[in-house]
């Protein structure tokens, strides 16, 4: 063979060995397809997570204040689920996931409008759902969240108030949080971990009802008077839901039917019932005798600080982030509660914004794979991440208070945020909604 012939031949291998990186690479990049099994699983998530607010919180939140009230409580979870569907699928869901071009750091865009552009075969980004089940997924989170709020202002805020406030609320905070976390957002580009929703769900709603709490200021009678829950029944019922309906929660969050779904939800039942146990222990020493409504309040507080680690820790991780959070979330709400006077009803920023903290802080340590977490991203320590998830924490509590108690105080201006004493004393049930919940 000739020289020439040879150094032509070496030149055309030398290419063909160049290209084979770009033609493998495309081989294994395929288009992103619906997966049957993903999406029967997402559709099983998505009303597990509806099922947690209706009838889930209804009734825990019903059960825990008077007699008189459970048909207000009842009925604004339902509201909030129907404004919130709606608000979502004109705007909301576009403005948290959609691209928001150069200012997509801080809000998505309008191409989604009133879900313009999602068909039967759309696809969210290179996942292998509809497009149309991802949508209704997020949604499940967006009503949840404001409906978290009502049980701490419960029993003294007008209905016409409540729905103004929870439709801006919904608008002005939610969605953009929602957006920086698991939009394509700031937060989410920095690198802090929220899998299901510490920051963008259970922060966000404990500050909110905190801050709406002392701004309309508290119940007729507290904390002379006892105000003792009118069905521990239902409450136990309800937490019970709630226990259930977050599998689809956490699990339901990594959007596919495998193994981090499958330790999500594992995770999810361990801290859950660490929680509980560390909470009635907790209550016990401290009081004498365990509680129903003790045992039943360290689930849902096991169950919030799990969320943000759901994806990322291991079972011994979820035991920790048990044992903090039923003891932390038991001390802030009954030390931290009395020794500041708020009146947040039913303990909503004590489990959900405390337990959302903890959870959130904890993510960075337990997400270590030294520790049995999925592992951090390469190069990180576990004091980098904590920090990271603090300035997650730190944005969502700051953004969150201030624009609330804009909002707050905006609503109050216009309408009035607080029912009369006469209404109070009557109850909402009947004030409000000229029924009554109970059987005299």
């Amino acid at each position: 063979m000739k020289p020439s012939t040879q150094r032509t031949l070496v030149r055309v291998l030398a290419g063909a060995l160049a290209l084979t990186p770009l033609i493998v690479g495309a081989q294994e990049a395929p288009v992103p397809t619906i997966n049957a099994g993903d999406t029967a699983w997402m559709l099983t998530a998505t009303a597990l997570v509806l099922f947690m607010t209706i009838p889930g919180l209804a009734l825990f939140y019903g059960g825990l204040v008077r007699a008189k009230n459970v048909l207000s409580i009842l009925m604004q979870c339902f509201a909030i689920t129907a404004l919130v569907t709606v608000l979502w699928t004109i705007y909301g869901y576009s403005l948290a996931f959609g691209n928001g071009g150069a200012l997509n750091s801080w809000i998505g865009g309008l191409d989604n409008l009133f879900l313009k552009g999602i068909g039967l075969t759309s696809i969210y980004g290179t996942q292998t759902i509809p497009e149309s089940v991802f949508m209704t997924f997020q949604m499940t989170f967006a009503i949840i969240t404001p409906a978290l709020m009502v049980g701490a202002f419960a029993e003294r805020m007008k209905f016409s108030a409540l729905m103004w406030f929870m439709g801006l609320w919904l608008t002005l905070v939610y969605v953009p949080v929602a957006h920086w976390v698991w939009g394509g957002g700031f937060l989410g580009t920095l690198g802090v971990l929220d899998f299901a929703g510490g920051t963008v769900v259970h922060i966000n709603a404990g500050v909110a009802g905190l801050v709406a709490a002392i701004v309309i200021g508290k119940r007729k009678g507290f904390p002379t008077t006892a105000m003792p829950p009118h069905n521990l029944g239902y409450t136990v019922i309800g937490a019970s839901m709630l226990w259930v309906g977050w599998f689809g929660f956490n699990a339901g969050s990594e959007l596919a039917a495998d193994g981090v779904a499958g330790m999500a939800m594992a995770v999810t039942q361990i801290a859950t019932a660490t929680a509980a146990l560390s909470w009635m222990f907790a209550e016990w020493w401290a009081h004498g005798k365990p509680s129903v409504l003790g045992i039943a309040s360290g689930a849902v507080a096991g169950l919030v600080a799990i969320t943000p680690a759901s994806g990322t820790a291991g079972p011994m991780g979820a035991i920790g982030i048990g044992l903090a959070a039923g003891v932390l979330c038991f001390l802030a709400s009954t030390k931290l509660k009395r020794k500041f006077g708020y009146d947040d009803a039913l303990d909503v920023f004590g489990v959900h914004a405390v337990g959302g903290i903890v959870g959130a802080m904890l993510t960075g340590v337990f997400a270590s794979a030294v520790l049995g977490g999925k592992g951090l991203a390469e190069g990180l320590t576990i004091v980098d991440q904590v920090i990271k998830q603090g300035i997650g924490v730190g944005t969502t509590l700051v953004y969150t208070a201030i624009a609330s108690l804009i909002i707050l105080k905006l609503v109050d201006l216009v309408i009035g945020l607080r029912v009369t004493e006469e209404q109070e004393t009557e109850g909402l049930d009947l004030a409000l909604h000229d029924e009554r919940g109970y059987i005299l």
